[in-house]
């Protein structure tokens, strides 16, 4: 005989008390384990620890034979709020992104350490890095390179120079939306939004706002906290954004590309946190330069080929020293522990005159 709504109802708050002592369970296991960690002085964040748990869980949700089991995109967001709560009863992180609160950076942040974090905006780029090298944050997260747009190249540059390394990566469906104080496109004499986000909707404003300025500021974010300010200007942003500035969603998903998805990067000093063991499932980012003959570019890729290492990123950009050379912004598959990585990436470094390991670091999900 099939339960009433009621004994439902009573059974899922059950389940719910024992799940919160599970839970309560969890987080004394984990206070402990980070006492002895500080007791060692080792750190309490690994990266690589936890995207193993996350895929062992989302492999034995998919094993499980149930007849209704979560999503596998549902059980990494709940056990990674799961492990951020954990964290967050020795000390929440500090992050710092490009804020202010609503920018897809945020949500970044958020996806990737969870939501038990110290938010540190910032108003551009350059500050992220200088807040994370400062100490004034652990960890900062940039975007790197957009489906649609290709590489943010001030990020690219910044990583360059900076003493910081990358530790991890995630990606997000980028959902622009029209977002103004009135529920219109009626009357719209200005559009607000970071330069990216002007670019990869720019179809659509010729479209249906042909005659509208389009003005780009330091992030969407920021052009919703000056759209709710202005009846006749109107913002290019997250759904969080327009929730955060009271916004209406005049326009919805105005992105050109239905697919467009941004990747987004997260640094810290070596200090803070060394290079992530090997997960199993790793890229390592690099930047080389190459003496400026011919054929040198074909041989800084012959020890990859020879070794089987496989690349899945390259991108030039100019050195600026006036000679017509370039850097080249390199990902490769895999772990500097496994031999043939190993081996792949010296024979690289002699025959470049700029080489320079930007992280090394698992896999976004």
């Amino acid at each position: 005989m099939a339960l009433t709504l009621a004994e439902l109802r009573t059974r899922i708050d059950a389940l719910d008390l024992e799940l919160l002592a599970l839970l309560n369970r969890r987080a004394a296991l984990a206070h402990e384990v980070g006492e002895l960690k500080k007791g060692e002085g080792s750190v309490v964040f690994r990266p690589e620890r936890e995207a193993q748990v996350i895929a062992t869980l989302q492999q034995a949700n998919a094993q499980s034979g149930l007849a209704h089991t979560l999503q596998s995109d549902s059980v990494a967001f709940v056990w990674r709020e799961i492990m951020s709560a954990c964290r967050a009863l020795e000390a929440p992180q500090r992050v710092a992104y490009l804020g202010p609160a609503g920018t897809f950076s945020e949500e970044a942040a958020l996806r990737f350490f969870g939501s038990s974090i110290a938010h540190v905006p910032c108003a551009n780029f350059d500050e992220v890095f200088h807040a994370t090298a400062a100490g004034s944050a652990q960890f900062g997260v940039i975007p790197v390179e957009n489906s649609s747009e290709g590489v943010v190249t001030r990020s690219l540059d910044l990583l360059l120079t900076s003493p910081l390394h990358i530790i991890g990566e995630t990606s997000l469906m980028v959902r622009h939306h029209l977002l103004r104080a009135s529920n219109s496109l009626e009357g719209i004499e200005v559009v607000l939004a970071h330069p990216q986000a002007l670019a990869q909707c720019q179809n659509w404003l010729s479209t249906h706002l042909p005659h509208a300025e389009r003005r780009a500021v330091s992030s969407n974010a920021e052009g919703a906290r000056l759209a709710a300010q202005e009846p006749g200007w109107a913002a290019i942003a997250s759904e969080r954004a327009g929730s955060a500035f009271g916004l209406h969603l005049a326009a919805r998903a105005i992105q050109d590309d239905a697919f467009n998805r941004t990747r987004f990067v997260v640094v810290c000093l070596p200090s803070t946190l060394a290079a992530p063991q090997a997960s199993g499932r790793d890229c390592i980012s690099l930047v080389v330069s190459v003496p400026n003959r011919p054929g040198a570019v074909h041989d800084m890729l012959v020890p990859l080929k020879k070794h089987g290492v496989s690349m899945t990123r390259f991108e030039s950009r100019p050195a600026r020293s006036g000679q017509w050379e370039y850097y080249f912004y390199i990902d490769l598959q895999g772990h500097p522990s496994q031999p043939q990585v190993q081996a792949a990436l010296a024979e690289l470094q002699s025959l470049c005159a700029f080489y320079k390991v930007l992280g090394t670091y698992p896999l976004a999900d």
